[in-house]
């Protein structure tokens, strides 16, 4: 069985670390080596982001990315550790281009059980290419709600504000196309 509460002490406890980056990269590798426990307890029934733990320090998101979406390109100034629990979570890397703008960079797929850490000048898109919900535990080593980062799209690619009502709404879009609804 996975302890919620256990996972999020653990987790809490790297800030302290000389890298706590790598020591939650550590955390993560460890509680997904039983995926089918993680997603037992935080599995949702819809795409949404449910905030664990949230501190100026921290954040702990579980995402559930829903059938078929596809969010826009974003950064966040700040590292992160993306671990998958279930499903598959595609990432689109950016770069930006003082001449071009956003110009893409590379791609990686996450599976059930793949951890990937990303740096603070880290921009991507997510989707997921399955039919089924994907489920994903994303830690920030900052403030996720609070910290002013950007957005491009949706639609063009022009660097714009980032817009946690955007995001909703994606996912409310998303979840409709889907036919899925959360409670």
């Amino acid at each position: 069985m996975f302890d919620v509460d256990a996972f999020l002490a653990e987790l809490v406890a790297c800030t302290a670390e000389p890298d706590p980056r790598a020591a939650t990269r550590e955390v993560l590798i460890r509680a997904l080596a039983s995926t089918s426990a993680v997603a037992d307890a935080l599995t949702p029934a819809a795409g949404g982001i449910t905030l664990l733990h949230h501190a100026p320090d921290l954040t702990v998101a579980n995402i559930a990315w829903a059938p078929r979406m596809q969010l826009m390109p974003h950064d966040h100034r700040m590292w992160a550790v993306i671990g998958i629990y279930g499903g598959t979570e595609d990432n689109h890397f950016f770069r930006r281009d003082p001449e071009e703008g956003l110009v893409a960079s590379n791609d990686r797929r996450l599976e059930a059980g793949d951890v990937c850490v990303l740096g603070t000048e880290t921009i991507h898109a997510v989707a997921n290419p399955a039919d089924v919900l994907t489920g994903a535990v994303h830690v920030y080593g900052g403030d996720f709600v609070y910290q002013p980062r950007s957005q491009w799209g949706p639609g063009d690619l022009v660097e714009r504000p980032f817009s946690m009502d955007t995001v909703e709404q994606q996912f409310r879009d998303a979840n409709d196309a889907a036919g899925l609804r959360d409670g």
